[in-house]
C-alpha cells in the first residue's frame, strides 16, 4: 500500500478522515451523553497509525483513562466498605 504514492495518498487520506471523525464525534460526546473518552482513545489510535503527531496524545489520553479507571475503582471500594460498616 505504502509503496504506490496514489494508494499511500488514498489510504493516509481514509485514515484521516475516519480518524478525524471518530475524534470529533468524541470530543462532541464529552458534553454529551456517550462515551466520549473512548472515541477520543480510539480516533487518536486510529491516527496514530499513519501519523507521528497523534501518539503524543495518544499517551496522554491512554494515561488519564487509566488513572480515572483507578480512582473509579477506588471510589466504589470506598463506598462498599462505608456500607458495611454502616451495616454492621
Amino acid at each position: 500500500m505504502h509503496s504506490h504514492p496514489a494508494l499511500s495518498l488514498t489510504w493516509r487520506t481514509a485514515v484521516a478522515v475516519v480518524g478525524g471523525a471518530i475524534l470529533t464525534a468524541g470530543i462532541i460526546m464529552c458534553v454529551t451523553p456517550g462515551p466520549g473518552a473512548a472515541a477520543i482513545i480510539l480516533g487518536l489510535a486510529i491516527l496514530s497509525t499513519e501519523f507521528g503527531w497523534a501518539k503524543a496524545p495518544l499517551r496522554y489520553a491512554r494515561r488519564w483513562a487509566h488513572r480515572a479507571r483507578v480512582k473509579a475503582h477506588e471510589v466504589r471500594v470506598e463506598r462498599a466498605r462505608k456500607r458495611r460498616r454502616k451495616r454492621a
